[in-house]
């Protein structure tokens, strides 16, 4: 296959990406691994003349990512498209929550994809956690807990959702709701996002939910955060307890 002249990935942006945002793997593999380590990334947009240094410590863009992120008024939910024109220089486009490019005014830089009261509400504090199992991979449908009727990036008009993995990468799937369930649930694209990820059986995935009710639903594997790890914690303390509860002395 050839190799783009300009390769570029997109990351979506989840909560805590102010703090780093990981370069894909398949990216870092075939365009950064080997590069000087201690060069920086310049990143350029249309939104100004400036140039952001911004440091990269193994797969991660850390210091002077804040700075960028905070001087293009990024968001949760926002996309932004990485587009290597050499020498370690990236342009960045910024895409909302629409999958719209984000205008800015210049040489000020104001967000114009939306107007203030015009914008989206973004609801990313629903996780759930969703286990591989032989059936969900043969039916390949997935269903939600029944709590994710609560979470407000969800409801019964949504027709499809994607699936994005820890590298940024998305897999379309359709989203439905069962009545006789009561349940949300994912098909047609589940077991796809399974087989591209060599998940086996018994794999856990903690998902973060990010939408705003009317666009397309993210449902992003977490990275390991606070919040993803106790979801984990809980459901093998529920395991434990379990067994504990039917052994016998």
């Amino acid at each position: 296959m050839e190799t783009p002249r300009e390769p570029h990935f997109f990351k979506p942006l989840l909560p805590g990406f102010q703090s780093g945002v990981a370069i894909p793997l398949d990216f870092y593999s075939k365009h950064i691994q080997g590069a000087e380590i201690n060069k920086p990334w310049k990143l350029r947009s249309d939104a100004s003349d400036q140039i952001w240094e911004v440091i990269r410590e193994g797969r991660t863009l850390t210091k002077g990512w804040k700075e960028f992120t905070e001087a293009h008024d990024l968001r949760i939910g926002d996309i932004v498209i990485f587009k290597h024109k050499g020498d370690m220089v990236f342009h960045v486009t910024p895409f909302g929550p629409s999958c719209c490019e984000i205008q800015y005014t210049h040489p000020h830089i104001v967000k114009e994809e939306a107007d203030a009261d015009d914008a989206p509400t973004f609801s990313y504090d629903y996780c759930f956690l969703a286990e591989v199992t032989p059936t969900n991979q043969k039916d390949d449908k997935m269903f939600l807990p029944v709590e994710a009727m609560r979470c407000g990036a969800l409801n019964q008009q949504c027709k499809e959702v994607k699936l994005v993995n820890k590298e940024g990468k998305s897999w379309t799937a359709r989203f439905g709701f069962s009545e006789s369930d009561g349940a949300y649930y994912i098909s047609r694209g589940w077991k796809k996002f399974c087989r591209d990820n060599r998940c086996t059986n018994g794999d856990l995935f903690v998902f973060n939910v990010v939408g705003d009710g009317t666009t397309t639903p993210l449902l992003c594997v977490c990275p390991e955060r606070k919040e993803c790890t106790e979801l984990l914690i809980k459901h093998f303390s529920r395991i434990d307890g379990s067994i504990a509860s039917t052994s016998r002395n």
